[in-house]
């Protein structure tokens, strides 16, 4: 009944609106990092590979900037090489930014919007899922949260320093995901579409200055290696072929209930088609850094096909935005039901097989949703024997992911691995750094995961089939690889290098 009553109205009392949103981040966050400590997914190879790079720190990499690398690194050198100290990083930036969501809807409407922005937020699927794994967008969300927060206390009376936050913040997302030049793109927009708003244009074309200077070493490290990360971020929308792909656009919409969550979605949808919503200011300035993105990717999907992560950063805007719509409309108990289904689907995801495992009943792989983090512990401490059998050779695989995953969960870690480079052109940071090509001579543990072997047989003075691995992913499911010896490496055929 008192989550009602809280949901449905205030009736005057002075609630504690700010300690409340701090007791339930802190609840929700500290489940996070239990399962985290607890769970039994291994990392996931795009994980595996950031910690790679986290043992190389640079200011760029090939398909994304550098400040994924620089937490890893902060994170591991603190609590160890673990999974947990590797990821540990997602939930505590998913939780400030929560705060931050928190800001926006008090500043703009009151604390009461602010409790409930904050805790819709938490709970969002796609926020859950990223705060279970470190990738680049726990950083970009809390920068582009930061950014939000600030934008709205500069444009108030007397907030001038806070476009220097802007800056900051915009700056340190542009390090973190190239994404977060939507959000510069968004209010840039804002400010040139309202008149009201122009006279922020200059402060912001300052804070836009600071956050370009924050990013430049990276557009430096661009610079000196062929722009090999814009290249990747173009070659990744895939803007080819037939001009329109109606079946990724349904694919990515219908995604988008599963991200922001079905209730919210479908609020979302029903305030962007009667738009009297968006009439008032407060919501005009949450539908600038919600619609244009959004749209964006949709249309993205629909030219193309988008993952549907690429719209998430739109869903820190468009919480308080339907939040604030909601308790307009006495709609609290909505609320209150959604965050509920949130909760209770992410607790399912993420513990449902271990759960029904102790009851006896096996989930077939297929059904399993963390099959794809599974079985890499057990891959890595069958070729970790392999090495240790045959002293001296070095690991090579012809799979980026299965590359990653190996050189983590091998111990010691074989960082000198190399992978085969399959074309001539540039597709991952080890065909940018590879040093297969300086290894004339030497000998290697081959790891194939594509049978590229006829291909590599002229590259080397000889290769021998050692034997296959199978690795169970749960009932109905395997992978399977196969081992080699290959010794004396010639050089990569003409044309390669």
């Amino acid at each position: 009944m008192a989550l009602r009553q809280w949901a449905e109205h205030d009736d005057g009392a002075v609630r504690p609106y700010a300690a409340w949103t701090l007791a339930g981040v802190a609840a929700i966050t500290g489940l996070r990092l239990v399962w985290l400590a607890l769970q039994p997914a291994d990392l996931f190879p795009d994980e595996a590979q950031y910690w790679v790079w986290s043992q190389q720190l640079a200011l760029g990499y090939y398909s994304k900037p550098p400040l994924v690398a620089w937490l890893i690194a902060a994170t591991t050198r603190l609590f160890g090489y673990s999974e947990f100290a590797v990821r540990l990083s997602a939930p505590l930036l998913h939780a400030g930014a929560t705060f931050f969501v928190y800001g926006i809807g008090a500043r703009l409407y009151d604390k009461r919007v602010g409790f409930w922005s904050a805790l819709t937020y938490a709970s969002l699927p796609g926020v859950s899922v990223s705060a279970f794994i470190i990738s680049t967008d726990a950083p970009l969300m809390f920068f582009w949260a930061t950014a939000l927060y600030a934008f709205v206390r500069a444009r108030e009376e007397g907030g001038w320093g806070w476009w220097i936050a802007v800056g900051l913040a915009a700056g340190l997302g542009l390090l973190a995901k190239y994404a977060m030049s939507y959000w510069l793109l968004s209010a840039l927009g804002f400010v040139l579409v309202f008149p009201a708003e122009r006279r922020h244009l200059r402060p912001l074309l300052a804070a836009a200055g600071i956050a370009l200077l924050i990013y430049s070493p990276n557009f430096w490290w661009n610079w000196s290696n062929g722009f090999v990360s814009y290249l990747h971020t173009r070659d990744n929308a895939a803007l080819s072929g037939p001009l329109f792909h109606p079946d990724a656009f349904i694919e990515f919409f219908a995604s988008q209930f599963g991200v922001f969550g079905p209730l919210l979605f479908a609020g979302l949808i029903l305030l962007i088609a009667t738009w009297r919503g968006l009439a008032e200011p407060r919501a005009r300035l949450l539908a600038a850094f919600t619609l244009p993105t959004l749209g964006m990717m949709l249309g993205v999907s629909l030219l193309s096909r988008a993952h549907a992560n690429w719209a998430a950063p739109t869903y820190v805007a468009a919480t308080v935005l339907v939040v604030a719509w909601a308790l307009q409309r006495g709609w609290g108990r909505l609320l209150a039901l959604s965050i509920a289904l949130h909760l209770a689907a992410v607790g399912l995801l993420f513990t449902g097989r271990e759960a029904l495992a102790a009851f006896g009943f096996e989930v077939p792989a297929q059904y399993d949703p963390l099959r794809r983090v599974r079985g890499w512990r057990e891959l890595g401490a069958e070729i970790g024997e392999e090495l240790s059998a045959h002293p001296g050779l070095t690991l090579l695989a012809d799979d980026r992911e299965v590359l990653a995953a190996l050189i983590y969960y091998i111990r010691p870690h074989p960082l000198d691995a190399v992978k085969w480079k399959v074309t001539s052109r540039i597709q991952d940071q080890w065909d940018l750094t590879n040093g297969l090509g300086k290894r004339l001579g030497e000998s290697f543990l081959l790891v194939s995961d594509h049978e590229l072997v006829n291909e590599m047989e002229p590259s080397f003075g000889a290769i021998e089939r050692v034997r296959p691995i199978v690795i169970p992913l749960g009932p109905g499911a395997a992978r399977t690889y196969t081992l080699y010896i290959a010794r004396g490496f010639k050089g990569y055929p003409p044309g390669r290098t």
